[in-house]
């Protein structure tokens, strides 16, 4: 296919050519070709970007920093400034550049995560956390800020460049659930139940422990039961969601049904039905990929495929290593990226790409979803009650459509229940849901 753009670049490197890719053919929809060849891009008849230091006698001209052109993993200088009412950083100074900043080292520097290579402080589980991210910093984390800068790279090619066919994705949205525990007091054993019973004795919490009784006994629904609710929703709304099932031995921090009991075993191919599955890496496979591999097995076992995504448990993830050990899984999509702790946009962009891999300097298979809501942010972290989160939400969904973005929202089971400390959430859910729809 003949290109519609000729990029001219004194130098092509691995970043280069993965930032183009991303923003031309993905984004814009646009056929381009880079090229080093002077000769050639001085013949080419059509539209020409030339991105570098210095300008050529015709295409259009977008100066450049040094990032996209580097090997090495270092310290980056952002000076963030104001342009058209957003913010930017890596400013350039030549007056002929098409705008006052790398737009493509921004855009790299944001999806290539390249903060999180840097050194910073942790939180108490091992996460980069959001108020570490220049985007906090800059107070632009609830905006699609790489949306926004090709929103006006693309007002700027066609300023000069009329002809140019730009052709834009579609608004998309994506439901999700993390299944954590499936059932809050079914199918737990004798001595877990026993345990559960000598808790709810110790806090003196009965009516927890009448609950809990009147579940064992049938006399009433487990309050994490909530999947008949999901399913409903599914049909009527037509939705394929996604489950990420927490599919491994019980730990401290992994606490959901034995890998072993019939009912959960049922359960996940009920969804696997009218949903897609996704594995839950555990707390405890976080930097144990032996462990990642036998509860990636033993899910596809039990559905009898593979398994090709993955979320994160406690949203723990370690650059690069956890993704390292996803693709060795044959993991190819995964859907961590956001903060526990804040919602927006970790990695700047309301839409779906291509991990690359910073330390070996390559373009992976391993697809990133980047979800932008998770219903414990809204509650357990910002402390707000229902009607708020909703706002707080519905705010982000409009963002996301306004770019033409993809909206994944993260739920639980058990958020669904209705009760306790998630009374009047399940109309948030259902509300929430209404306003992703396309």
């Amino acid at each position: 296919m003949k290109p519609q753009c000729l990029i001219f670049t004194a130098k092509i490197t691995n970043r280069l050519r993965y930032t183009m890719d991303l923003v031309f053919s993905e984004q814009l929809g646009i056929a381009y070709e880079l090229t080093s060849d002077a000769e050639r891009f001085l013949a080419w008849e059509g539209a020409g970007l030339v991105y570098g230091d210095q300008a050529l006698s015709k295409g259009v001209f977008q100066q450049s920093v040094s990032l996209l052109f580097e090997r090495e993993i270092n310290s980056q200088e952002l000076k963030a400034f104001n342009l058209d009412g957003l913010k930017a950083f890596f400013p350039v100074y030549q007056r002929t550049s098409l705008l006052p900043f790398d737009v493509f080292a921004a855009i790299f520097y944001l999806v290539s995560r390249y903060e999180e290579y840097l050194p910073f402080v942790s939180d108490a589980h091992g996460r980069f956390e959001a108020d570490s991210s220049v985007l906090s910093a800059l107070k632009i984390l609830d905006q699609p800020i790489v949306n926004l800068w090709i929103n006006l790279l693309e007002t700027k090619l066609k300023a000069v460049f009329p002809d140019l066919k730009i052709t834009r994705k579609t608004y998309r949205f994506v439901p999700t659930y993390d299944i954590d525990a499936a059932w809050a007091y079914l199918h737990k054993g004798l001595i877990r139940s026993l345990g559960g019973y000598l808790k709810d004795i110790f806090k003196g919490d009965f009516k927890e422990m009448n609950q809990r009784t009147a579940v064992l006994r049938s006399k009433e629904q487990d309050p994490f039961d909530t999947f008949a609710l999901q399913l409903s929703m599914q049909q009527q709304y037509k939705l394929r969601p996604i489950y990420f099932i927490l599919f491994a031995d019980y730990g401290h921090n992994d606490k959901n049904i034995s890998v072993r009991n019939r009912h959960f075993q049922q359960l996940i191919k009920y969804l696997g039905d009218y949903a897609d599955i996704g594995i839950h890496p555990s707390y405890a496979s976080f930097e144990d990929k032996h462990l990642l591999k036998q509860e990636v097995s033993k899910l596809s076992a039990v559905l009898n495929r593979e398994i090709n995504c993955s979320r994160q448990h406690f949203l723990r993830m370690n650059l690069p290593e956890t993704y390292h050990n996803l693709i060795e899984q044959d993991i190819l999509h995964d859907y961590t990226m956001g903060y526990a702790s804040q919602p927006g946009f970790r990695a700047g962009i309301a839409d779906d790409f291509y991990f690359y891999d910073l330390d070996h300097d390559v373009k992976t298979r391993l697809r990133i979803h980047p979800f932008t809501v998770m219903d414990g942010t809204l509650r357990d972290y910002l402390k707000l009650d229902a009607e708020a989160a909703l706002e707080k939400a519905t705010a982000l969904i409009k963002t996301v459509k306004a770019v033409n973005g993809k909206f994944i929202l993260l739920w639980h089971n058990e958020t669904l229940s209705d009760q306790k400390r998630w009374t009047g959430w399940q109309n948030v859910y259902q509300t929430l849901v209404e306003e992703a729809l396309p």
